[in-house]
């Protein structure tokens, strides 16, 4: 199963973000790219004000403040 993370540059929010979904990677089988909204602007117009997003086909699990244990909750269910 592969994630997507949209981010930007020079977000800490985004940067939090990341080391959750690493920190989750440990636990649950699944990969992820990060991709920054500013290379594209339909993902610039889409996710501007909502990033960090983590989506997965289509799926939005978290975005802005992640909760560690609410996307842990939602891997459970999809990955067991």
């Amino acid at each position: 199963m592969e994630f997507i993370l949209y981010t930007k540059e020079n977000c800490s929010l985004c940067d939090k973000a990341k080391v959750i979904v690493e920190d989750l990677q440990k636990e649950y089988e699944f990969t992820f790219k990060e991709v920054d909204i500013y290379k594209d602007d339909a993902l610039l117009e889409l996710y501007q004000i909502r990033i960090p997003v983590l989506e997965n086909d289509g799926e939005v699990y978290a975005e802005g403040i992640f909760h560690k244990e609410d996307i842990r909750k939602r891997l459970h269910e999809k990955l067991g």
